[in-house]
């Protein structure tokens, strides 16, 4: 068995999947597999993962739009063997970015993951560098994964910078690092806290909901080596853009999230936890859900933030403005 899973949700990227595959093909190390997680695309994408190799399975396992296994099998589940590596390839209703985690984690067999977007690319040598800082690690300790970094196609340069020079391991909560990192996680511990349940609608619930709550129990590995080329794509094609009409389109999804993050153990000064329930307050007054102080984790610190927490909402609803 691989010890390294390589998993990609996409939706209606084939314009960027292929530069994800080659990035692929050309890892100094063969210890992985790529895992497609296909979220409902309509431009194509199952018949180019059909044509990259020979089908070796061609049934499997079936999930519904949240990523939650059904009973039965059906040919939307195949994998193909290509001359540098299999792609297991699912394909789901479409029902978000955190539901392509959800089946990663149910799906995934190796000891590591690490989801690399549709539109991100890895160096050559990132796998090779993931093995040998996993397989070298010091022992006698529990670590739930090793954080990298991404790096900005643009400049070349690490999103945010590097981490401290004398950090080897902490828990990432309590890491100072304002850019984007990657986290390549124990599949074991991450199927501990799967499948992520949101709600009917809602498709921005983010995946670092499962994440942290691993992040927040385990130390993790730090190296400061690039494991990802990222490009932020613009417009309709973002996932990182228009996060003002996330917050309208998904309400319940970001007050459960900030939930989760009120009760992190490691990091989470008083400064931070007010901020969260500010933004906790503003998200249920946009759910309506008249029983927010109810199940806040901090009510007093959550009552004193409802003032800002209701002029955040009104400063919400004036960005979503037509």
């Amino acid at each position: 068995m691989k010890t390294l899973t390589v998993f990609t949700p996409t939706y209606n990227r084939i314009h960027t999947l292929p530069r994800t595959y080659e990035s692929l093909c050309r890892q100094t190390s063969s210890d992985f597999d790529w895992l497609i997680i296909d979220d409902g695309s309509s431009d194509g994408t199952r018949a180019w993962v059909e044509s990259l190799g020979e089908m070796v399975e061609s049934t499997g396992k079936r999930f519904d739009w949240m990523g939650r296994e059904l009973d039965g099998e059906d040919d939307n589940h195949f994998k193909v063997k290509t001359d540098k590596f299999i792609i297991e390839y699912i394909y789901k209703p479409n029902g978000g970015l955190y539901t392509g985690y959800n089946v990663a984690y149910a799906t995934i067999q190796t000891e590591l993951c690490v989801c690399i977007d549709s539109d991100d690319f890895m160096p050559d040598d990132a796998v090779e560098t993931i093995v040998k800082r996993w397989t070298g690690k010091p022992r006698g300790k529990e670590y739930c994964g090793i954080v990298g970094l991404d790096f900005n196609v643009v400049d070349g340069k690490p999103i945010g910078g590097f981490f401290s020079g004398h950090l080897s391991e902490a828990y990432q909560t309590e890491i100072v690092h304002t850019g984007d990192v990657k986290q390549v996680m124990r599949t074991g511990l991450m199927r501990q806290v799967a499948p992520q349940i949101g709600f009917w609608g809602e498709k921005d619930f983010n995946p670092f909901y499962m994440l942290i709550q691993v992040l927040d129990k385990y130390p993790i590995l730090i190296s400061n080596d690039n494991f990802c080329w990222v490009e932020y794509q613009i417009g309709t094609d973002s996932m990182s853009q228009g996060i003002w009409k996330q917050y309208v389109r998904s309400p319940h999804s970001y007050a459960k999230y900030r939930i989760n993050q009120m009760t992190l153990k490691h990091g989470n000064s008083l400064k931070n936890k007010f901020r969260l329930c500010v933004h906790y307050v503003s998200s249920c007054l946009l759910s309506k859900d008249g029983e927010w102080l109810k199940k806040s984790p901090l009510k007093g610190l959550t009552i004193m933030a409802a003032p800002l927490g209701v002029l955040l909402y009104f400063y919400v609803k004036y960005k979503n403005r037509k």
